[in-house]
């Protein structure tokens, strides 16, 4: 499907977050406002299968196929972020502090670029939970598949 290229950088993609393990999707809503490129790639790369890991609450992918540059990159984040982590060419979930955090701020390991929002808060955070239980003796596995897009009200 093409857009214009005007509603590219209002350019929303909904896409589900599998934990194969626990048998529960997440909702996680793409938005290309602040990393058009990313987000593109990321569709590009849709579905990606990969294992998942845990760096304090902050959720974070083995390297994936998606290849991007920094975008718009920043050190810190909010609660319920999703990142690519260019460095690792990885997929951050944030929710909850980093082991270099401070206070009330969400620190990066190095900068991330912003692609999306979880928008199923409580399951993600129950799927946390019961990962930090496993995370401890092997590595879960998950897959982010696509289930549609739409261009964002420009109002």
């Amino acid at each position: 499907m093409a857009f214009p290229a005007t509603l590219l950088p209002r350019m929303k993609k909904a896409v589900s977050l599998e934990f194969s393990e626990l048998h529960e999707k997440v909702a996680i809503e793409l938005d290309g406002s602040r990393s058009l490129k990313t987000v593109m790639a990321i569709i590009g790369s849709l579905p990606i299968k990969v294992a998942i890991n845990r760096w304090g609450d902050e959720l974070y992918t083995d390297e994936t196929p998606v290849r991007a540059e920094e975008e718009n990159a920043r050190s810190v984040v909010s609660l319920f972020d999703v990142a690519y982590w260019p460095e690792g060419s990885a997929l951050c979930f944030f929710y909850g502090s980093t082991p270099i955090s401070k206070e009330d701020k969400i620190i990066c390991y190095s900068p991330v670029n912003m692609i999306g929002r979880i928008t199923s808060q409580k399951t993600y955070k129950n799927s946390c939970n019961q990962l930090k239980k496993r995370m401890s003796t092997k590595k879960c596995r998950w897959c982010w598949a696509s289930s549609r897009t739409w261009p964002s009200n420009p109002h």
